[in-house]
C-alpha cells in the first residue's frame, strides 16, 4: 500500500486500455484533477489478468482498488476480463468501471449482467473526456468506500 506525504493511502488504479492516446489522456486527466492515486496501465486482456493474478512480470504488482476497463481489447477482450474478474473469489470485490467508446445498449446490458460496477462511454470531445475521468476519480476515490484489498 502506498501513501501520500500526508500519510493518506494512495488508491491503486488499473487502467486496461489498448489505445495509447486514450491511456495518455486518462493519465493526464487524473493528474489534472490532482487525485492521490497510482495508475498502472496494461494494453490487453491477457496482461490485465496477469497483473491481477500477479503472474510473470507482474509478480510484484499491487492489488488495484479500482479497474478502468475498455471493452475492445486485443488478445482477450474486456468482456472476457470482466467475466473472469467477477468469477474469481479473490478479485470479484474490486470495482470495475467499463470505460469504452461503445454506446451500444447490448454492451451496456451485458456489462451490467456480468456485474460491472459502472458503464461509461468515452466522449469524443477532449474537454468532456477530461471531465468524465475526473468525475470517475472523484466518485470512486472520494465518495464511495472501497473494500480493503
Amino acid at each position: 500500500m502506498s501513501t501520500t506525504d500526508k500519510g493518506a493511502r494512495l488508491i491503486e488504479i488499473l487502467l486496461v486500455e489498448d489505445n495509447p492516446g486514450d491511456a495518455r489522456l486518462t493519465l493526464e486527466a487524473m493528474r489534472t484533477a490532482k487525485m492521490a492515486n497510482t495508475m498502472h496501465v496494461v494494453e490487453d486482456g491477457v496482461q490485465a489478468m496477469e497483473f491481477l493474478r500477479r503472474q510473470g512480470r507482474y509478480s510484484e504488482a499491487s492489488r488495484p482498488d479500482l479497474i478502468l476497463l475498455d471493452l475492445n481489447l486485443p488478445k482477450k477482450d474486456g468482456r472476457a476480463v470482466l467475466a473472469e474478474v467477477k468469477a474469481d473469489p479473490d478479485l470479484k470485490r474490486i470495482p470495475v468501471v467499463v470505460l469504452t467508446t461503445s454506446r451500444a445498449e447490448e454492451d451496456v446490458l451485458r456489462a451490467y449482467d456480468m456485474h460491472a460496477n459502472a458503464f461509461v462511454s468515452k466522449p469524443v470531445d477532449l474537454e468532456q473526456f477530461m471531465k468524465i475521468v475526473a468525475s470517475i476519480d472523484e466518485f470512486w476515490l472520494h465518495v464511495v468506500t472501497l473494500p480493503q484489498t
